[in-house]
């Protein structure tokens, strides 16, 4: 479960999704290598031309209060600030890539109000994406492949009626 968490987590930050402005990924199949202090994963995730958009949808209307693009000389800078619950989450990421083959995040969380957790906690993430293709047959725009095989469908990745 520690796993599906942190794979979750890495498509998460791997989404050049954090607000409008920022270039959506080229729709197919995209796989994420996540490095952080609990381990490296790897997960694929078939993104449609709404995947990115859609998630920046849940974001801003639903967990973060804050989520500030700027654009730089080499991609972007990414504030963040969300809440689930008692538990606080402030980052900061610098994203760059294409976007058409590749992406990569490398960011900072500070984690605060985690049960057990007296002090707060900072993770680190290095986020590789790369486009492997178009989506296998029967994969539907935001379906997460864990690495054990198992599918996550992501509901709000749904195209917009």
């Amino acid at each position: 479960m520690k796993s599906a968490a942190l794979a979750a987590i890495a498509l998460l930050m791997s989404c050049p999704a954090f607000a409008e402005e920022l270039p959506q990924r080229k729709p197919g199949l995209w796989e994420s290598k996540s490095v952080g202090e609990q381990g490296e994963v790897v997960a694929k995730q078939c993104v449609g031309p709404d995947t990115d958009r859609a998630l920046v949808g849940s974001m801003a209307g639903g967990t973060c209060s804050k989520m500030l693009v700027t654009k730089t000389a080499t991609g972007y800078a990414v504030e963040t600030e969300c809440a689930m619950g008692p538990i606080k989450a402030s980052g900061s990421s610098v994203v760059t890539g294409d976007f058409q083959t590749s992406v990569r995040t490398e960011g900072t969380t500070k984690l605060t109000g985690m049960p057990g957790q007296p002090t707060p906690v900072e993770r680190k993430l290095v986020v590789e994406a790369k486009r492997l293709g178009e989506c296998a047959a029967g994969q539907k725009p935001g379906d997460i492949i864990m690495p054990d095989g198992k599918v996550i469908s992501m509901p709000q990745t749904a195209p917009k009626q």
